[in-house]
């Protein structure tokens, strides 16, 4: 399917999905929480739609405190059942338990790097990837950058993180950016 309106077809399903592709998807950011909350949102949307995840953002902003990882990852067995009896959030055990575990991995890597931003961003040497798509199908799922920083995140700790999540992660925090050619929506 070529660009529709000259934007990338996957963002014509809802209005989430569009001001998302819009305003986010592809950009970067330095903001360490906006990183959090991405891992989050990727990591829960795993099996779902990422329109079902964008639909129930605000419930997850709400139950992650604004996606601060300090608060997440002191959350404790009190707030973990908070988070699975919330309906305005996926209530996956396995990717509730992931999220807090996450946070944690995520204050070690902002010890060790000074940023988790720093971090990411050292696997390309601070370099965006520019994809030049011509149609949607043409984008892979995962990659070999997202093979080798999914193997890394897991030795530190992180959970809920194969190679298909993190490309999304990449796409999401703009290291990868995947708009196809022409696509009015993105950056391009």
């Amino acid at each position: 399917m070529e660009s529709e309106g000259k934007i990338c077809p996957w963002a014509l399903g809802s209005k989430e999905l569009k001001d998302y592709h819009d305003n986010e998807w592809g950009k970067i950011s330095r903001d360490e929480n906006y990183l959090f909350e991405m891992l989050v949102l990727e990591t829960a949307q795993a099996g779902l739609s990422w329109d079902t995840i964008l639909k129930k953002r605000t419930g997850y902003q709400k139950a992650y405190q604004g996606f601060d990882p300090k608060k997440v990852a002191s959350f404790s067995e009190k707030d973990y059942n908070r988070l699975v009896e919330n309906k305005e959030i996926v209530r996956n055990k396995r990717k509730i338990k992931s999220s807090i575990e996450n946070a944690k991995a995520f204050l070690k890597v902002q010890e060790e790097f000074g940023s988790f931003y720093n971090y990411i961003w050292s696997f390309t040497d601070g370099k965006q990837i520019q994809s030049n798509w011509k149609i949607q199908e043409e984008m892979p799922s995962e990659s070999e950058l997202s093979k080798k920083i999914s193997k890394d995140m897991k030795s530190r700790g992180f959970t809920f993180v194969g190679p298909t999540i993190v490309y999304s992660y990449l796409q999401a925090i703009g290291i990868i950016d995947d708009h196809i050619q022409g696509c009015e929506g993105g950056k391009r």
